[in-house]
């Protein structure tokens, strides 16, 4: 029989104990919006994961961080592969970590958007780089995000942002926005109601993302900015920032993969626009 519920009343890390200390056999298939992801457990040990296109621990770890979705059990599933060697144990307190690390992190870094350009000061940065900062120091061409530097780099953008918050701190680097891959073109063809409608659906968007938790307040005040910069005659530019804002916010409280999947899903909203 399965077992099943919503991720906003039962956080992950609390379901699969539920489960564990059972010693059952079976997987997770987890949906938060349009994203997908399974855990699969072999006598109440995590064997396997995936979500996009994470495997293994870096599979689990991106999936502690979705905080609403729904999961469902279905006992009796066996794993394909075996990409998870840790004790359950180890992977729910490494999630843990590292979810508290990002809330650091994400005070330098508000998105893996973001383009990692060199700062007019790295020329007078007397500093010696680890192995791991050369190699992302040698993809840094100030036109590539952390996303594409990740990809290159065959990494997670948790692993990477750790580094380039170093790089940051040192001065070596900083970062600017990028938002080339949204079809902004489109909103200059709208009108100011068609704007807020888009904008609507932004802010319904992030606030799914963020239900329940602590960031509702700051949401709205970024919906009451867009509505302030349209009155001033801002048009597209205030659904820009708006959407800056509240990825940011995203960012902060779910992590950098969820931020992606809020700009890949605002991709689609401003393609139907």
């Amino acid at each position: 029989m399965a077992f099943q519920g919503s991720l906003r009343e039962l956080p992950l890390p609390d379901v699969i104990q539920l489960v564990a200390v059972s010693g059952k056999t079976g997987v997770f298939n987890l949906r938060n919006g349009g994203e997908a992801g399974q855990i699969y457990l072999r006598k109440g040990q995590i064997v396997h994961a995936t979500v996009g296109s994470l495997t293994g621990e870096r599979a689990v770890y991106e999936l502690a961080r979705w905080f609403q979705g729904d999961f469902v059990f279905t006992p009796g599933t066996e794993a394909e592969a075996e990409t998870v060697e840790k004790s359950n144990t180890n992977l729910l307190m490494e999630a843990a970590r590292q979810i508290d690390e990002w809330k650091i992190l994400s005070k330098k870094i508000e998105s893996t958007r973001m383009v990692p350009v060199f700062s007019p000061q790295a020329s007078r940065v007397s500093v010696s780089f680890t192995p791991g900062e050369w190699a992302l120091i040698t993809r840094v061409d100030e036109r590539r995000s952390i996303e594409e530097i990740a990809a290159g780099l065959g990494q997670g953008a948790f692993d990477v942002c750790k580094v380039i918050y170093g790089l940051l701190t040192s001065g070596v680097l900083a970062l600017r926005d990028d938002l080339r891959q949204l079809p902004v073109d489109r909103l200059a063809r709208l009108g100011p109601s068609e704007l807020g409608g888009v904008a609507e659906q932004i802010h319904r968007l992030a606030q799914s993302l963020l239900a329940g938790s602590e960031w509702g307040s700051e949401l709205d005040g970024a919906l009451r900015l867009f509505r302030a910069e349209m009155e001033s005659g801002r048009g597209g530019d205030a659904i820009l920032d708006l959407v800056r804002s509240e990825e940011k916010l995203v960012s902060a409280h779910a992590g950098p993969n969820q931020a992606k999947a809020f700009l890949d899903r605002v991709t689609s909203i401003l393609q139907g626009a």
